[in-house]
């Protein structure tokens, strides 16, 4: 079992920055890709950033070149940088932690608010 907390929500004008982190515990072994998926209100969760194992990382059209992904050399660490906030970016994020190979290895955090004000 792998838990996963994330932390750094909260509220931020709009061109502003904030960073989420996430924090991975357990057995994390099997893991080899964490991301983030995010929930505005009303509407369906959507992937936002993904960061494979060894270091490539991949972002949603919509962050593309204001978000960045990073984590820690342990694997148990994940970031989200977010500048340049839109209002539209105000959901809630999750991160995910999960085994590319196997489906069983798919897990989530309870999630952090972002809010960005016009």
């Amino acid at each position: 079992q792998v838990q996963l907390v994330e932390s750094g929500g909260g509220l931020v004008q709009a061109g502003g920055s904030l960073r989420l982190s996430c924090a991975a515990s357990g057995t994390i072994f099997r893991i080899n890709v964490m991301g983030w998926d995010r929930q505005a209100p009303g509407k369906q969760r959507e992937w936002v950033a993904s960061i494979i194992s060894g270091g490539s990382s991949h972002y949603a059209d919509s962050v593309k070149g204001r978000f960045t992904s990073s984590s820690a050399s342990d694997g148990r660490k994940v970031y989200l940088r977010m500048n340049s906030q839109k209002p539209e970016d105000t959901a809630i994020y999750y991160c995910n932690a999960r085994s590319s190979y196997n489906n069983d290895y798919d897990y989530w955090g309870q999630g952090t608010q972002v809010t960005v004000s016009s």
